[in-house]
């Protein structure tokens, strides 16, 4: 069985997301945001699809900004719907504008959703996917694990060989001080 990091070196999309983004600590809640809604538009497709969406979707939405997006109404959700550039699925879109919103909430009561996911950390996958199912939409077990391995939270994104882990595990991201 092949893994990213048999895959993705070199490619043009796949390798700079592997080699500087997979796995990586994320702090800024902007760039949580974002990475949430990429991983929910992935779900049916192909993770190159959406990294070849990605500069679309950060037009679509602004930048991924948060408060503009949770107060996003029907005049924009029609229009992200009518934009090409993006997977245009009325669930996918929904889930964004409503996790907006619940991130929102988050930050309110903890200050930012990195310190929401702090808080909660460390847990198991299975517990995270309950606690991403009660906070969020469209967060299913694939989606969540790979939200969370992809930021920080969970182990795996990287083979013990593969050169971009040592890089990873200097950036000291969550599992790994838990651990």
């Amino acid at each position: 069985m092949s893994h990213y990091c048999d895959l993705a070196p070199g490619h043009p999309f796949h390798g700079p997301y592997h080699d500087h983004e997979y796995g990586f600590p994320v702090e800024d809640d902007r760039a949580l945001f974002e990475r949430l809604v990429l991983e929910i538009n992935q779900a049916g497709l192909s993770w190159l699809t959406v990294l070849k969406k990605r500069e679309a979707f950060r037009r679509a939405f602004e930048g991924f900004d948060i408060d503009r997006v949770a107060a996003y109404g029907e005049a924009e959700r029609a229009r992200l719907l009518a934009d090409a550039g993006i997977i245009r699925n009325r669930l996918k879109v929904d889930a964004a504008i409503h996790n907006a919103g619940v991130i929102q909430t988050l930050q309110a009561e903890h200050g930012s959703l990195k310190a929401w996911l702090d808080h909660h950390h460390p847990l198991d996958h299975g517990d995270w996917v309950r606690l991403f199912r009660r906070t969020f939409r469209f967060t299913g077990p694939e989606i969540v694990g790979e939200l969370l391995m992809s930021t920080g939270y969970l182990p795996g994104a990287h083979r013990d060989d593969c050169p971009v882990q040592a890089r990873i595990l200097d950036a000291a991201p969550a599992w790994a001080r838990s651990g």
